[in-house]
C-alpha cells in the first residue's frame, strides 16, 4: 500500500472515532430499550417485516447489513495483504485466536455452560438452538467494528487493515464449513444451502460491491474517496441503529419474558471475549510485538462479527429461534465487554512494555 493510501486509510480511521463511537454502550442501551418497547407496542408490524424473506433471509436485515458493512468494507485496501510480513507475528497471533481458539472454546464453553451447568434452567428443546447461536457468534472474527476498537486502542492502522483484509478473505472460505463441522459436533442438522446464501449475501456481496466501488471512486481521485466515505458514514451508523433496534424488536418479547435466559447466555459470551482477547494480548506480548499491534490483535482475536453471527442465525433457525436470541445476547453485551478490554489494553501499556 502506498503512502497516500496509507495516510488516506489512517485519516478515514480517525473520522471514524467521533462522539458515537466513543459512547456506544448508551446508544445501544438506547436500542434496546426502544426496539423492545417497539416490538412490545407494534408486534403485528414486526411480525410482517419478520416475514419478508427468501430462501429463509430477511431482506430489511439484509440491506441494512449491507448498509452497514459496505462503508466499513471501503476503507479496506486487498492489496494490503502483501504487507502481511511487516506484522507477521501479530497476523500470526490473531489468526491463531480468530479460527482455531475462539470458535472451538465457545464450542466447549457452551457445551459446559448451556448442555450441562445451565440445562435444568433452560427450555430443553432450544438448549441446541442456543449451542448453535453461541457457535454461530464465535465463528467469525469481527470486520466493521475493528476500525473503531483499533483506533480506540492506538492500533496501527496499517496492521488493522492487513488483518482485517485477511479475515474476510479467510471467511468467504472458513466460515461455512468451520460453523457446519461444530454444528455437525454439537448434532445439530446444518441447512447447508441457507448457510452459504446467507455467507454470500453477507460477505462476498458486499465486499465485491465495496471493492468495485472503491476502485471507481479511486480511478476519480482521492479527494473523491474520502468525501464519499465521509457522506457515507452517517448512512452507516444509521443502519446500525436501526438494525439493532429492528432486533430487539424482534426478540423484545423473550427478553421481557426470560431475563434469566439471557443472563445465563451472556456467561459463556463474556468469558469466551475476555480469554481469547487476553490470550492474545499475552501470546504478542511473550512474541516482543509493538504495543500498537498487540491491542489491536487482542480486540480482533477476542470480537465477533455479530451482524452476520444475527443473520445466519436468524436465516437458519428463524427469529424466534433460541440460536436467534443467544446471537442477539451477544450484540447486547459485545460493545461493553469490548470497551473493557480496551480499557485494559490501553491501562496495561506500561507493563506490557515492561520486559
Amino acid at each position: 500500500m502506498d503512502k497516500v493510501a496509507v495516510s488516506s486509510e489512517l485519516n478515514i480511521t480517525k473520522q471514524t472515532m467521533g462522539t458515537f463511537e466513543r459512547n456506544l454502550t448508551w446508544w445501544v442501551l438506547g436500542c434496546i430499550i426502544i426496539g423492545i418497547t417497539l416490538g412490545k407496542l407494534f408486534p403485528s408490524f414486526f411480525h410482517s417485516v419478520g416475514n419478508l424473506k427468501v430462501a429463509e433471509v430477511n431482506l430489511p436485515v439484509a440491506v441494512l447489513i449491507w448498509l452497514m458493512i459496505i462503508p466499513m468494507l471501503l476503507k479496506i485496501d486487498f492489496s494490503a495483504m502483501k504487507d502481511v510480513l511487516t506484522h507477521s507475528k501479530g497476523i500470526g497471533v490473531t489468526l491463531f485466536i480468530n479460527w482455531v481458539v475462539k470458535p472451538f472454546s465457545m464450542a466447549l464453553l457452551a457445551w459446559i455452560f448451556i448442555r450441562h451447568l445451565f440445562a435444568g434452567l433452560l427450555p430443553v428443546e432450544q438448549i441446541d438452538s442456543y449451542i448453535a447461536g453461541l457457535i454461530l457468534l464465535a465463528a467469525a472474527p469481527c470486520t466493521a467494528m475493528v476500525f473503531v476498537w483499533s483506533g480506540l486502542c492506538g492500533g496501527e492502522p496499517k496492521f488493522t487493515l492487513s488483518q482485517v483484509a485477511i479475515n474476510d478473505a479467510i471467511m468467504l472460505f472458513a466460515f461455512a464449513p468451520l460453523v457446519a463441522l461444530l454444528l455437525g459436533l454439537s448434532s445439530i442438522t446444518v441447512p447447508w444451502n441457507t448457510l452459504f446464501l446467507s455467507v454470500l449475501l453477507f460477505i462476498v456481496v458486499p465486499v465485491v460491491i465495496s471493492q468495485i466501488l472503491r476502485k471507481l471512486l479511486l480511478f476519480k481521485g482521492q479527494h473523491t474517496f474520502e468525501s464519499f466515505v465521509k457522506r457515507l458514514h452517517p448512512i452507516s451508523l444509521l443502519a446500525l441503529l436501526v438494525t439493532l433496534v429492528l432486533l430487539f424488536a424482534f426478540q423484545g418479547e423473550q427478553i421481557l419474558a426470560q431475563p434469566i435466559i439471557i443472563g445465563l447466555l451472556a456467561i459463556p459470551i463474556t468469558i469466551q471475549v475476555y480469554f481469547n482477547s487476553m490470550l492474545a494480548y499475552w501470546l504478542n506480548k511473550k512474541l516482543k510485538v509493538a504495543h500498537c499491534v498487540a491491542g489491536p490483535s487482542a480486540l480482533i482475536g477476542a470480537s465477533n462479527f455479530f451482524e452476520l453471527a444475527v443473520a445466519t442465525a436468524i436465516a437458519l433457525f428463524g427469529f424466534n429461534s433460541g440460536a436467534a436470541l443467544a446471537t442477539v445476547v451477544g450484540v447486547l453485551i459485545e460493545v461493553p465487554v469490548m470497551l473493557s478490554v480496551v480499557a485494559i489494553v490501553n491501562r496495561s501499556k506500561h507493563w506490557y512494555e515492561t520486559n
